[in-house]
């Protein structure tokens, strides 16, 4: 059975002179005073059957450090287990035993059993207990929004096409391994490959002609998948066994044939498809694409970020699809109610944010003053301040910018290294907690 925590720590823990080594040892001793965030990490552990012998494995402690140190350190898991291996003071911190080296593919197997809502759920216990212990002060408060990338090569329909073809037919061609049956098919993935590339280097004209031609292999490819399903569902025995493989066809498939239907509106019939209704990835679709004014197009999610005097990030949200910047002031407030039991006395946002319904809205709530950086024809009146207050105020928004440039620069909320949507949700959630614990142990070094 798994352990919760290290029962004895080893006398040999040792953390180095150096800075780094110092702020670990900080961290530990307050991972140590807060032991019911094990309590929430244990609940991911709890739907394996216990092993009857054999080595326990790490501890969950030692799994919760493990993550907060790659998200730290920004490695492979393939690097982390030579820190964990070679380093004194990174084995201190993860609490590991004099023998135990854990392996690249044991790492990753343990930490990304961490669930997404669990990492959320650590964040705002930390968050709140700091806050109810007077320590973090929501009086003010600063948001704006960003955008964090999923782990994507830059989309077009030739190379989703492609990729399509290629994945169906894999498929096909490992079906013994699947379903026991050798499915008989045209392998399409050399044409298709070269109608992709000829398409991504050619002009417009030229790719006008030869995405008719890459869509008849894509027809193609469909309808041996489709035969291939009628042939595993006629065999009883291959049913059976291959309800994963036939799931996974099914899957792109369908994903497939809706790159095929926005490939058509967009170069056959010259149709301007809202973004919305885009798949950027067959592999990552969930990603969403992002418009921000002038800037360039993104591909990945919008969150929606609140922090705090002392740079910590009190409100947090990742939002779907693309919404405006106005539609998201108030629900952060209401988060910020929830959560805290409490509102902030003054907000200070992004000009973005900026509307008189907003205003409104958040003085009936309870905020003294609702103050938006770029005012957008919204009085000083109508904010409830004054030139100066508003000038400060103007000051303390910058400290967001900062915040997050260091969320995504420091601690790899840049772009979502873990694959699906889950393992999204939960990279970001843990850049999120992450951050949180090192902006408290270099606030609060004693």
């Amino acid at each position: 059975m798994r352990e919760t925590r290290v029962a004895q720590i080893s006398i040999f823990e040792f953390y180095s002179e150096h800075e780094q080594g110092q702020q670990l040892k900080r961290l530990s001793e307050l991972l140590d005073q807060s032991p019911d965030v094990l309590t929430m990490i244990a609940q991911d552990f709890q739907q394996k059957p216990a092993c009857l012998g054999g080595c326990a494995g790490l501890s969950i402690e030692s799994i919760l450090r493990c993550l907060i140190l790659k998200q730290l350190l920004q490695v492979s898991y393939k690097q982390l287990a030579f820190h964990l291996s070679d380093s004194l003071s990174y084995r201190s911190f993860a609490r590991l035993a004099g023998t135990v080296s854990p392996s690249r593919s044991s790492l990753q197997s343990l930490i990304r059993q961490v669930s997404p809502n669990t990492l959320k759920n650590i964040f705002q216990y930390f968050i709140q207990h700091w806050h109810k212990q007077n320590l973090v002060s929501i009086d003010q408060l600063r948001i704006d929004s960003t955008v964090i990338a999923s782990n994507i090569a830059p989309p077009s329909d030739s190379q989703l096409l492609n990729d399509g073809v290629r994945v169906l037919s894999r498929l096909l061609a490992k079906s013994n391994e699947g379903v026991g049956l050798k499915i008989r098919f045209t392998d399409q993935r050399k044409t298709s490959k070269s109608l992709a590339f000829r398409i991504f280097n050619s002009k417009k004209a030229e790719k006008e002609q030869l995405y008719p031609k890459l869509l008849q292999v894509v027809n193609i490819v469909v309808k041996q998948v489709d035969r291939a399903l009628l042939q595993v569902e006629s065999d009883a025995k291959a049913a059976a066994i291959g309800a994963h493989w036939c799931s996974k066809l099914l899957h792109y498939k369908g994903l497939l044939c809706q790159v095929v239907d926005q490939t058509k509106r967009r170069v056959i019939e010259k149709e301007n498809v809202p973004s919305s209704e885009k798949l950027v990835s067959l592999f990552e679709p969930h990603t969403d694409v992002i418009v921000k004014g002038f800037r360039d197009v993104q591909f990945g999610h919008k969150v929606n970020v609140a922090t705090a005097t002392g740079g910590f990030i009190t409100g947090f949200t990742l939002e779907k699809g693309n919404p405006s910047d106005k539609e998201l002031f108030l629900p952060m407030l209401d988060e910020h109610q929830e959560r805290y039991g409490a509102l902030p006395k003054r907000t200070i946002a992004d000009g973005g944010y900026a509307s008189q319904t907003n205003v409104r809205a958040g003085r009936e709530k309870g905020v003294h003053a609702v103050a938006f950086h770029k005012p957008v024809g919204i009085g000083l009146h109508e904010m409830g301040l004054k030139k100066k207050t508003l000038t400060k105020l103007r000051h303390f928004r910058a400290g967001v910018e900062g915040n997050i440039s260091e969320l995504k620069r420091a601690f790899g909320a840049t772009k979502a290294q873990w694959k699906g949507e889950d393992g999204f949700t939960a990279f970001v959630w843990a850049s999120v907690m992450t951050y949180n614990l090192m902006h408290w142990v270099r606030l609060k070094p004693t």
